[in-house]
């Protein structure tokens, strides 16, 4: 075991520094320039750009950026965002937790949702309530995010007024406590809905598919054939067997929740992450969009680590490979 995870360790860090290795220089080869944004579009000032441009040290090679910014992210600095001037960790504290609350609230609803009604479709395999909860979860499924988002704010805030249509609570009460908590989760409602809506179907077919299969395996008819009841079979074998699936996308979903719901939190204006992702992209924050970008390839790594470690104590046949 000590082996195995010594191994998917090397393998996570080497992917953080490729990572960190290919977005430094794409970012800096895309097409734009991010110092004409801040010297104005309209009417750029050369004195102003070739000012900037070695304030932040533009004017140097790749290859002496990216060393120099190397040398800064060992020190635990990421630098300045260069539209903001502000401390890019000071930016990304900010919005991560908005992100995760929102990202993490709806992940978990959807795969306890998800996977309950798929095994409870499984079990029911080829009845008409099976065949009408899968044709609901690919109607679901095939929903965009934000016209979703969209349509649910029509309806449950400007039509019938009962939620609210944007932010994360309401900044015109000064609430604390425990106010402030219901008023952030009523407005948590929408967004973790139609996330919830447009995640809850792949969950639910692949937990469905899953104990199908599992149920058709050999070991299960040999099982039944000692006279074990169905119950403890599914309990004890089949549900142990199928769930490893559910793992891997509920894995997945957490590892890329930070960019994961940009287009919902821009409709919804919540303050997390994918709203900051976008205006760095547009504004050609290199900083900022460099320290984005590692935070996503850390979280994402470190959560594929942990996943790998719970698939080694689900199946110890994983350790040998």
């Amino acid at each position: 075991m000590g082996n195995y995870i010594k191994k998917r360790t090397i393998t996570g860090v080497l992917t953080i520094v490729f990572s960190f290795c290919l977005t430094f220089f794409l970012t800096r080869c895309a097409p734009g320039n991010p110092l004409k944004v801040l010297a104005g579009t309209d009417n750029p000032n050369p004195e102003l750009i070739e000012h900037l441009t070695i304030r932040y040290g533009l004017d140097k090679s790749l290859p002496v950026q990216f060393v120099n910014y190397v040398k800064d992210v060992f020190k635990g600095d990421l630098g300045y965002s260069y539209i903001s001037n502000r401390p890019v960790t000071t930016l990304i504290a900010e919005k991560i937790f908005p992100t995760i609350l929102l990202s993490l609230t709806a992940t978990l609803l959807s795969v306890v949702i998800g996977t309950i009604l798929g095994i409870y479709a499984a079990r029911r395999a080829g009845s008409i309530l099976d065949r009408v909860m899968c044709g609901i979860s690919y109607v679901f499924d095939s929903l965009p995010g934000f016209w979703l988002g969209l349509i649910l704010i029509l309806i449950f805030a400007s039509g019938l007024g009962l939620l609210p249509t944007s932010g994360m609570y309401d900044v015109r009460e000064d609430y604390e406590g425990l106010p402030k908590v219901l008023d952030i989760m009523r407005h948590m409602i929408l967004p973790v809905s139609a996330l919830l809506i447009i995640q809850t179907p792949a969950y639910f077919r692949v937990a469905r598919s899953s104990v199908i299969q599992t149920m058709s395996e050999d070991f299960v008819l040999t099982l039944r054939a000692t006279g074990m009841s169905e119950n403890k079979i599914f309990n004890k074998y089949i549900l142990r067997n199928a769930i490893i699936p559910t793992v891997t996308i509920f894995s997945s979903d957490l590892a890329f929740m930070v960019g994961g719901v940009t287009f919902v939190e821009i409709v919804f204006a919540w303050p997390g992450m994918g709203r900051l992702i976008m205006e760095a992209i547009t504004r050609r924050d290199y900083p900022l969009l460099t320290g984005i970008y590692l935070m996503i390839s850390i979280s994402i790594c470190i959560v594929m680590l942990i996943t790998d470690i719970v698939y080694a104590f689900i199946d110890p046949r994983i350790r040998l490979r």
